[in-house]
Formats: C-alpha cells, sequence, structure tokens
C-alpha cells in the first residue's frame, strides 16, 4: 500500500465520518431526551414503526446502489479515480438527508457541552470504522488478487446508517469515562455552594404538579421574598446544579425533584438539604420504572425525612416514621371553573379566603392551595396570599390557553399524568362553540397503561373531534371512546402532530376550542 493510497484512504475516512456526524444528529437528539441512557435508545430505536429507522434503511440502501453503480461506470479509470466519483452520490445523499432531517425531531438537540463531546466521540468512531474498513478491503484485494476489493474498498461504509444507534451508544458509553466524574465535581460544587448559603430551601416533588406547583409558589413568595427557583422542569442534580451555578442570591431556593427510579430523591435531598418540602401527590406516573405505588410512595416519603416541615398532598399516606411532622392543615373548596379562570376558597388552619385567580382547571386550584401552605409555612398572611393569586400566570404547555384567529388554543402538551389529562378534558368541555382534542394517549403508567387510557377515551365523549396520535397507546384509547358511546365518525388517528395539525388547519373556524394533550417527546 503506497503513501498516496493511505493518504486518499485517510481523507475518504474523515470526510465520511464528518458527513455521517451530522446524519445522526437526530440519534443524539433522542439519546438527549433518554437522559443519556444507551439501553433506553436502543429499546426506542428497534420497536415497532420507528420513522427514523427507516430513514436510516432508506438511505443505506439508496447508498449502496448508487455508490456501487457509479464505481462500476467510471472503473475503466482506476480504483483510484472510481472511489473519488462514486463520492460525488455519497456525499450528496447524505447531504440531502441531513436537509430533510433538519425538523426531524420534535425536541430539538441541545447542544450542551456535553453533546459536543458526545458528537466529537461519534466522528472519531465512525472515522476509525470506516478507515478500517476500507484499510481491511485493500489488504483483502491484496491477499486474494482481486482487483474488485480494492475497487470497492468505500462501498461497506454505505452500510454505516444501520448502526447509527449502536455508534452513539457506543460513544456514549466510552465519554461516560469522563462525564460521570465531571458532572460529580459539578454537583459537588452546587452541593458546597448551597450549604454554605443561608437561604430557605425548600424541595417539591410528587407524582403530578411538581412544575406548577413550584411555579405559583415563586410568584406569589417574590411578593415578600427574593426567590430562586429551577427553571422550567428541570429536577435532576445536574439540572439543580446548573441553577446554583448561575447563582443564589435570594431569601428562598425553590428545587423541583424529579423521579424515574429508586434513590433519585434522596440523592437530590443530600443535594439541597431542604428545610422544607411538599409532595403534591403519590399516582401512577413513572409506574412502569417504579413497579409499584408503594415504590413510589416509598420514594416520595424519603423528602418527608430530611425536612423539617412537609406540605402533603391528599393521595399522600405515610406511616409515622415517614412524616409528619407538618401533616396538611389546608384545603381548596368550593371550587368554580370557568373558561376563563378558577376561583376557590382556601382554607389554611381556622382560616379561609376567596381567590380568584385566572389559571384553568380544577387541579390548578389544589396546585395554588399547596404553593399558599408553604408561603403561610414560610410567614406570609392569608391575606397577602390572596393578594398574589390574580397575579398567577400560566406554566408555558400546562394548560395554557392563547387565541389564534378566534380558535381558543389549550395547551396542555406537557401535561403526562392521568389526574390532570382528565382535569384538562373537563376544562375543555367547558368551552362554548366546538371542542376538539388531539393526544397520542399516557405513558409510563405500567400495567395500568391500557386502563388508564381506556378511562381516557371514555372521558373524550361528547367532543367534536378527537384526533389520535401514533400508534402504540392510542388503540385503548379510541376502544375507551366507542366503548364509552362515542360517534366514530368524530374519531380520527393519524401518524403524527404535524398531520393533526394540517388537519386542523382546514376545519377550524372563530369560536373553536382545540386542546392538545400530551405531546409526546420523541423518545416515545
Amino acid at each position: 500500500m503506497t503513501l498516496e493510497v493511505i493518504l486518499s484512504i485517510l481523507a475518504g475516512s474523515a470526510a465520511a465520518g464528518l458527513l455521517y456526524s451530522f446524519c445522526l444528529t437526530p440519534v443524539l437528539g433522542v439519546l438527549q431526551q433518554c437522559g443519556y441512557g444507551e439501553r433506553e435508545l436502543i429499546r426506542w430505536y428497534y420497536r415497532k414503526g420507528t420513522m427514523l429507522r427507516r430513514r436510516h434503511w432508506l438511505l443505506a440502501l439508496c447508498e449502496v446502489l448508487l455508490v456501487a453503480l457509479f464505481t462500476l461506470c467510471f472503473s475503466f479509470l482506476g480504483s483510484a479515480w472510481a472511489g473519488l466519483v462514486s463520492a460525488v452520490p455519497f456525499v450528496g445523499l447524505g447531504v440531502l438527508y441531513i436537509v430533510s432531517s433538519k425538523n426531524a425531531l420534535k425536541v430539538p438537540l441541545r447542544r450542551s457541552a456535553r453533546m459536543m463531546r458526545l458528537g466529537g466521540c461519534c466522528f472519531l468512531l465512525l472515522w476509525a470504522i470506516v478507515f478500517g474498513v476500507s484499510v481491511g478491503m485493500w489488504f483483502a484485494g491484496e491477499a486474494v488478487g482481486a482487483e474488485l476489493f480494492k475497487l470497492f474498498r468505500f462501498l461497506p461504509m454505505t452500510l454505516l446508517p444501520l448502526l447509527f444507534p449502536f455508534v452513539v451508544s457506543l460513544a456514549s458509553v466510552l465519554m461516560k469515562v469522563y462525564e460521570l466524574p465531571h458532572n460529580s465535581r459539578f454537583i459537588k460544587r452546587a452541593q458546597k455552594k448551597l450549604t454554605q448559603n443561608p437561604c430557605i430551601k425548600v424541595g417539591i416533588t410528587g407524582s403530578f404538579g411538581k412544575t406548577s406547583v413550584k411555579h405559583y409558589a415563586a410568584e406569589m413568595l417574590s411578593l415578600k421574598f427574593r426567590v430562586i427557583a429551577t427553571p422550567a422542569s428541570y429536577n435532576t442534580p445536574m439540572g439543580i446544579a446548573r441553577t446554583v451555578k448561575d447563582g443564589l442570591e435570594g431569601d428562598v431556593f425553590l428545587a423541583e425533584m424529579g423521579a424515574r427510579r429508586e434513590g433519585d430523591i434522596r440523592e437530590l435531598c443530600e443535594l439541597v438539604r431542604p428545610e422544607y418540602g411538599i409532595v403534591t401527590g403519590v399516582g401512577d406516573q413513572h409506574l412502569e420504572t417504579f413497579g409499584s405505588l408503594e415504590a413510589i410512595a416509598s420514594e416520595k416519603k424519603v423528602l418527608a425525612e430530611y425536612a423539617h416541615k412537609v406540605v402533603l398532598g391528599k393521595s399522600v399516606r405515610f406511616d409515622k416514621a415517614g412524616a409528619l411532622k407538618e401533616g396538611r392543615d389546608f384545603e381548596a373548596e368550593d371550587i368554580v371553573c370557568t373558561e376563563n379562570g378558577t376561583s376557590f376558597t382556601l382554607r389554611l388552619g381556622k382560616e379561609r379566603v376567596r381567590m380568584e385567580t385566572k389559571l384553568l382547571g380544577r387541579h390548578s386550584a389544589e396546585d395554588v392551595s399547596f404553593a399558599a401552605a408553604l408561603c403561610s409555612l414560610l410567614g406570609m398572611t392569608i391575606s397577602e396570599i390572596a393578594s398574589a393569586a390574580p397575579l398567577l400566570t400560566p406554566v408555558p404547555h400546562r394548560l395554557e390557553k392563547r387565541v389564534s384567529g378566534g380558535v381558543n388554543i389549550l395547551d396542555d402538551s406537557y401535561n403526562a399524568n392521568t389526574a390532570g389529562a382528565l382535569s384538562a378534558v373537563e376544562t375543555l368541555k367547558l368551552f362554548s362553540g366546538r371542542k376538539f382534542v388531539v393526544t397520542p394517549g399516557l405513558v409510563e403508567l405500567g400495567e395500568l397503561e391500557e386502563q388508564r387510557n381506556h378511562a381516557l377515551g371514555e372521558a373524550l365523549v361528547g367532543l367534536d373531534g378527537v384526533i389520535l396520535i401514533g400508534e402504540t397507546r392510542v388503540s385503548a384509547v379510541s376502544a375507551g371512546y366507542l366503548s364509552g358511546g362515542g360517534d366514530g365518525t368524530k374519531l380520527r388517528t393519524l401518524p403524527n402532530l404535524q398531520e393533526a395539525q394540517l388537519v386542523l388547519k382546514n376545519e377550524l373556524k372563530e369560536g373553536d376550542t382545540v386542546l392538545f394533550l400530551n405531546d409526546l417527546p420523541d423518545n416515545y
């Protein structure tokens, strides 16, 4: 093998590796949505009907056919020139794939420092694979004396799209040698900063409503305190650590605490060391990963063990060892829901006051009452709490109302729990005019998933249009709708949200209301 051949293989391998690095960007995005879980990525990729897998097969098929055709047609120029000419369809198809995949994910890839490092590792792996196979093909040709091996030395790399999820998974495993210690140091710095800061620390967990309660509590407490809260749905150690890194200039720190597996809440409590806590409830969300409601309750109970005072939801039943130092002495009573807001009587101990909010849904009254109970523990009077109620704003994508072209849009796309979904449908039915819902169903409910989706379908009876998205969970929703007496002519199943939006664009008119319920991310 001459130096010229080695250099050509090196250059060709680097170019192919770079091109494929951009092609596998959607796979990196799904891995990110899976919390960098390699098993979850592979399981998602090989489930029935995954569009991305089909696209990879199509890309590989087109490339292998066209590269082979071009190589044969220009073989009279010699293996070096034929390989160079065959790069034209290879690069052209790759660029076309990258452009067409620009909006392949509903949740865009976050180009964090970790993701950029992972992308670099993927490039090196792809380059090494292409270089190794190409050199192997060359030496195979030398060994058997067949020029075809040299001629088609780059052809095997056209099948690499079939290996994208494995390349990404391998890169992720390799990078964890660096990432895990790096994240650990980052979290320990945040822990030290939190320990040294005298601000009041509050942990908020539960199977539902965490983000909403945190949002309302932050807005109410802001009338009296300087408040720092983890943004959006940041509820992991890294999410909290990033919030702490950005600054702790405040009197109260609100930390949302999520849990998918045993030990998650303890890790977060060790980081934050909360003095106060809120456990919104124990429900069937994440039943798939916990296995039982008892396991979920046991996990939520950890916050009650750490905090000095804890506000509890109705569905929370801890034993005496787990709680409670404070218990539940608050209630949202006489709830009145309309299409313009929710009002209720807040009871805090023996005191009562009427609360008027712009928030939609019966569950919003319960969420506000949690926030009010915390405010009371931190020294706010009931009159101060009531004065904050009209100022409360909806949490983005959680039964958030918008009006476009005279059509009411209820954006509940981040809601994924059973109680919240039924409350959203109940709110939709309060609106005048025609009412539509778009939903893929509910997820992560384990053995209860079919039952809960069937109940959701029954709740949709009476609406003017029901659009179900996807293939996996909607069969139970559809069965529930039809068995509950729903009109089959008003029920449609579409493959994705984009097609549903096109249908609605042609069908909706002024005065109509549409509820977008639980827009699942790509990793489902």
